[in-house]
């Protein structure tokens, strides 16, 4: 069953932007802290016209108020929380140049406090960029992954403003301790070898269609790589970042008028290191 087509935002480029970069799924956590000493430094340093954050930026988002929450000293000694350590390097980018962000399926939650905070545009998925002649259909990906029946149906249920405001009703230390608790449970998940869905590939050119663009450009699935959908798309996957892999993972996607190349950051963070 294919999913009903949503309405489709449209971002024209201004004429001065030259070099965009694209990034997702990089699941910040405090735990590892090597993904995000390799985050932070390519914010740092980041040169690109704007910066497109694709979704699961977080491993998991429990609420804005996250951000003003005070963290244990002992993993963070300047008392803020990790929320708060990663607002402050996006603060700092995006006084620099525009950063676009799009939520995912762990970090649904960040909301106009989080995009006030940090300085970023909130996206919406989908959105339609317009750029160098192009248009670039961009999305986080999980609404495509319609063979995930179970979670497609969770989707649906915790994007409802009603169950939102439940949860986040809630004590922040109990929303965290159940993030906690579904953490726990994707890992367990990916350790069993369980299977995750892909993109479907009809539900992709169905979009590409309707917004009248040639390229989809998405995350989400862990699985970077490049796809032909005919008749004339194409759909581009984002890479994960996790620096515990082997071998490790950090890329960024940049696009100018001469289309798409990947920059593996694995290997600046090698030399620095």
């Amino acid at each position: 069953m294919q999913p009903a087509l949503p309405r489709f935002e449209e971002l024209v480029a201004p004429a001065g932007w030259r070099t965009l970069d694209f990034i997702s799924d990089l699941h910040l956590q405090v735990q590892d802290r090597a993904t995000f000493a390799v985050w932070r430094d390519y914010m740092q340093r980041a040169q690109a016209s704007a910066l497109f954050i694709l979704g699961d930026l977080f491993e998991v988002w429990v609420g804005d108020d996250a951000i003003e929450d005070v963290a244990d000293q002992a993993q963070t000694p300047d008392a803020r929380s990790f929320e708060a350590e990663c607002c402050a390097i996006l603060r700092a980018t995006a006084q620099r140049l525009p950063v676009y962000f799009m939520v995912g399926n762990r970090d649904f939650l960040a909301g106009t406090g989080f995009a006030r905070a940090c300085g970023l545009t909130l996206l919406a998925d989908p959105t339609v960029l317009v750029f160098a002649g192009q248009r670039i259909l961009l999305s986080h990906g999980d609404q495509l992954c319609v063979d995930d029946v179970d979670y497609q149906r969770f989707r649906t249920l915790a994007r409802t403003p009603e169950w939102q405001q439940r949860f986040l009703a809630q004590p922040l230390l109990a929303r965290r301790a159940q993030a906690r608790g579904m953490r726990a449970q994707s890992s367990a998940r990916k350790q069993s070898g369980a299977w995750y869905a892909d993109v479907d590939d009809a539900a992709a050119r169905a979009w590409l269609h309707a917004a009248q663009a040639q390229w989809l450009l998405h995350g989400h699935t862990h699985r970077p790589g490049e796809h032909a959908l005919a008749p004339k798309g194409r759909r581009v996957v984002l890479s994960d970042w996790d620096m515990a892999a082997s071998p490790p993972r950090a890329e960024v996607l940049r696009l100018d008028a001469q289309g798409f190349v990947r920059h593996d950051l694995t290997r600046e963070a090698s030399s620095q290191g």
